[in-house]
């Protein structure tokens, strides 16, 4: 598998986040993307994840398919900066809507409500491929 059928084969990416002392955190989110180099996601912005991308913008995303039994497994592994953004809500929720869940719109992540669209975008790309070999993709 490319990167790209990795991508569209999977709902979900985990985020790997920092807080300013560096202390770890790993979270799984529904996600949309962009031409698979912007990632988009729906977060509350009080969330550890969120209250990290905050202090420290750089993160890790791993995305890959957890049924298949290992040596089988391929993944996409790869370094985003990230950022709470009001712009493509509209690709969220096309691809959202098209896997069955609901609408978004812009006014469902600006205050009032709880949620925040954010947005990472792409700055290394690695493929978890055959014989456990990580290569650029």
């Amino acid at each position: 598998m490319d990167a790209k059928q990795i991508i569209d084969a999977n709902r979900y990416m985990t985020l790997a986040t920092a807080d300013a002392q560096g202390t770890p955190w790993a979270s799984p989110v529904w996600f949309a993307h962009r031409e698979y180099r912007e990632f988009l996601w729906v977060s509350d912005p009080d969330a550890r994840h969120s209250r990290n991308l905050a202090e420290r913008p750089e993160l890790a995303i791993a995305i890959f398919d957890s049924t298949v039994p290992p040596p089988d497994g391929t993944g996409v592994y790869m370094t985003a900066t990230a950022e709470q953004t009001t712009e493509d809500i509209e690709a969220f929720s096309e691809q959202g809507v098209a896997q069955g869940l609901r609408a978004w719109t812009l006014e469902d992540v600006t205050p009032p409500e709880r949620f925040r669209l954010y947005r990472a975008t792409v700055t290394e790309r690695w493929i978890l491929g055959e014989s456990s070999v990580r290569t650029r993709a």
